[in-house]
């Protein structure tokens, strides 16, 4: 099944489980959409910041290095807990391969604590690299970091369960939109892809293994 249809159905599931809470959901996201945050997030022909973070094993990986290696694709995700970020790294699990054959190296990026990482890693069977951005200071260089509204911080506790100042290890209440990134290898981004809607509007993969084939066999002007 293609990423998008799972999404969709997912999301379907979602909102008949929730009922009128599933509009806190989307309020919130309209929120973030209105209010401007992201519309400072790194654009085409933008250099990236480097960058060095732990992976799920405490290793520490800059961004220095993987560029060194060639592109590199950057997938920021909100955590192990969202089960639409589930969805998208095991869909770029799946195009893994075919980066490769493109000379790219694929990293994910959350908020979350090294556990969360791990857990992220295990439960979606990842072989790619996953990092744990602490307090969001990576992702808000990229300029994609937004403010969780009040009522859906009480639905995430209350209902779901799930307390972002646990999962993240510090009380800011901020999350990275869903946002891939990719980097030719001199770090400069040659695709942008931010979007609010974190449930269905996330980067497809075969529009991200375009953008490595454009990388890799440039069009002679």
């Amino acid at each position: 099944m293609a990423y998008k249809q799972e999404a969709e159905e997912y999301k379907a599931k979602a909102q008949a489980a929730l009922g009128e809470k599933f509009g806190i959901l989307t309020n919130d996201m309209d929120h973030v959409r209105s209010s401007g945050v992201l519309d400072h997030a790194l654009k085409i022909n933008d250099s990236a910041p480097d960058f060095t973070l732990p992976d799920a094993f405490g290793d520490e990986v800059s961004l220095k290095t993987l560029l060194a290696k060639g592109p590199v694709v950057i997938s920021f995700y909100r955590g192990e807990w969202c089960p639409f970020c589930n969805l998208e790294l095991r869909a770029l699990q799946e195009a893994l391969p075919k980066m490769q054959e493109l000379g790219a190296t694929l990293v994910a990026i959350s908020p979350e604590k090294p556990e969360g990482t791990v857990a992220a890693t295990k439960k979606n069977k990842l072989t790619f690299t996953v990092l744990s951005d602490f307090d969001n200071k990576v992702a808000r260089q990229f300029g994609i970091v937004f403010q969780v509204g009040d009522k859906l911080q009480d639905l995430s506790k209350n209902v779901f369960k799930n307390d972002l100042a646990l999962r993240n290890g510090e009380d800011s209440y901020q999350l990275p939109a869903p946002a891939t990134f990719i980097l030719d290898p001199d770090g400069i981004v040659r695709s942008a892809h931010v979007e609010v809607d974190y449930m269905t509007g996330r980067a497809e993969p075969a529009d991200v293994l375009a953008a490595l084939e454009a990388i890799a066999h440039p069009v002679a002007q």
